[in-house]
Parts: C-alpha cells; sequence; structure tokens
C-alpha cells in the first residue's frame, strides 16, 4: 500500500496517521510514541485500518447484480483501493473525500460521496463516515465497514494470552459461519463468549472470522486487565467482526453496517443482508470511537 504522504492529527495523548490512499488509519499512538496498531507484517497481513464500501465482505462469485445488470466487484469494495481527496486538515482533525468515477461506475452504478473525518479529542479518535446518494431519482443500495487491526499484544508489557474483549452487553446469540471463499453458511457456530469475554486465543480463528450479524453491544473494551486498554464504541453498526490470522500481532475489531454474501444468495444487491438504501440526495452517518483507557 502506498505511505507516500501520511496525513498526521494529535492531541497530548494520542496521535494518529492517516494514508489518503484508502484513507486508512494506519498508525495510532499513545503520548510516549508506543504503537496501537498493527505491525501490518507481510507474513500475515498488510492491512491496517481498509475502510470497506460499498460492500462489506465478499460478494458470491464477485458478482454484484443491480438493476438487472451484473458487476464484477471484488471483497470488501474499492474504497481501500481508492486515492482519497484531502479536503480538510488541521492539528486534531482531518477529511477525506472520495466520489463517484469512471472506474467506480463501471462496477457500481451510482454516484455517490463517501466523506471520512478523522478527529481526536484527548484520549479518543472519532472516526466518522458519512455517504452521500448523489443521483437525482434513484436510491442507493451500499453497505458500510470499519476493519481497524490494533496491536495484540498491546504495548504495556502484558502477554499476548492475556488479552480479551469484553462486550457491554450480553450476546447470547449463535455466530456467522463462513466457507473458505467468505461466504456465510447456514450452520451457525456456538459463542466463544464466558459471560461477556472473549479471551483472545489463536485457535478462534482457525476458521476464519468471529461474526456477530446481531450484535447487542454498541461498544467493546480490548486489552489485558493489568494496563490500559482501547475502547471500541459503534453506534450506528448493527454487525461486528473479529478477526486474525493465527500467529500475527493484531486483532481486527470491526463494526459493519453489512456482510457477506448468503453462500447460495444470487439476487439483488438491494436484497442483500446488511444493505442499506439512500433516498436521492440523503445522508447516512456511521462513527466509530477509539478511546484509550488507562
Amino acid at each position: 500500500m502506498p505511505e507516500a504522504a501520511l496525513i498526521e492529527i494529535g492531541s497530548a495523548d494520542l496521535t494518529a496517521a492517516i494514508n489518503p490512499y484508502g484513507a486508512e488509519l494506519t498508525h495510532l499512538r499513545d503520548a510516549d510514541g508506543r504503537e496501537l496498531m498493527t505491525d501490518a507484517n507481510p507474513a500475515f497481513w498488510t492491512g491496517h485500518a481498509p475502510i470497506l464500501f460499498p460492500i462489506v465482505g465478499a460478494l458470491n462469485g464477485d458478482t454484484l447484480r443491480l438493476d438487472g445488470e451484473s458487476y464484477t466487484l471484488g471483497k470488501h469494495g474499492f474504497a481501500r483501493r481508492s486515492s482519497f481527496a484531502v479536503v480538510e486538515h488541521s492539528a486534531t482533525r482531518v477529511v477525506f473525500l472520495l466520489e463517484d468515477s469512471a472506474e467506480t461506475l463501471a462496477v457500481y452504478p451510482r454516484k455517490f460521496a463517501l466523506r471520512l473525518t478523522y478527529a481526536i479529542e484527548g484520549a479518543t479518535l472519532a472516526i466518522t463516515a458519512e455517504i452521500e446518494n448523489r443521483e437525482r431519482e434513484r436510491t442507493l443500495p451500499a453497505s458500510f465497514g470499519f476493519h481497524p487491526a490494533f496491536a495484540w499484544p498491546l504495548p504495556y508489557g502484558a502477554p499476548r494470552a492475556d488479552h480479551r474483549i469484553v462486550f457491554a452487553a450480553d450476546e447470547p446469540e449463535a455466530l456467522r459461519a463462513l466457507t473458505p471463499g467468505g461466504l456465510i453458511v447456514a450452520q451457525e457456530r456456538p459463542t466463544p463468549l464466558e459471560g461477556r469475554t472473549l479471551a483472545l486465543r489463536d485457535a478462534l480463528f482457525e476458521h476464519d472470522a468471529l461474526i456477530w450479524d446481531a450484535v447487542r453491544s454498541q461498544s467493546v473494551r480490548y486489552g489485558a486487565e493489568t494496563g490500559p486498554q482501547l475502547r471500541v464504541d459503534f453506534p450506528d453498526t448493527p454487525m461486528l467482526g473479529i478477526w486474525t490470522k493465527p500467529g500475527a500481532a493484531y486483532v481486527c475489531i470491526e463494526p459493519w453496517h453489512g456482510i457477506a454474501d448468503p453462500a447460495d444468495f444470487t439476487g439483488d444487491f438491494t436484497a442483500k443482508p446488511g444493505v442499506f438504501a439512500l433516498a436521492p440526495g440523503e445522508t447516512k452517518t456511521i462513527a466509530m470511537h477509539v478511546t484509550l483507557e488507562p
């Protein structure tokens, strides 16, 4: 991924660096310069925090069907591999913009604007996405997701095995399972939570991500009991994925408004689970906050 000109914002407590390519959060460091994000080891995964738009996950056959036509669109959509314009930048805030183009219209036949705002106040990084339908007459069907990869372990001395994710609410429902190609299957996975706690271990991810398709919580806390933790708030997303590759030094906490296709899904994109529809001129806002807590 190009990393030529990262945009930095910060406070006395946090510093963030964002790549205009993909509007992707690349570094998040505490007041002492300790890295809270993935090391992006190419032996595992070179991503940091891709923005997922206009789809989340994989489409069956990489095919998006809309308006009676079929389009080829790869996993997680095109935003993560698009160059965003920087339209505003201050010491604590930066705004990125992606608009439809000939390239996007060839795979997603809708006019849109996607704004990503990163703002730091104290120990909190707020990331706000605004999806605008610029069509005059047609609705805009879309999904959106965040995909941040946090350091596992966090840089505070606790061993990897002591890290856990604690949900804000009870989550008794079973999880969704995936095919090797990343599509949703009918069978479910029993919840790995003990109470509200997910004790992190590599074996959880031998069959890809953990997926809650109707998550009750709007926040989770990640870290070890003995040190600072990250609180991730996601008030606008009804789904959550947690993922790593076994042995990697990161864990992704992924608030989604959308999900991969069911393995047998061949319908119109508007009928895909997790897709929202915006009326002409309408804008939808989806936010995520990351707070470093002592």
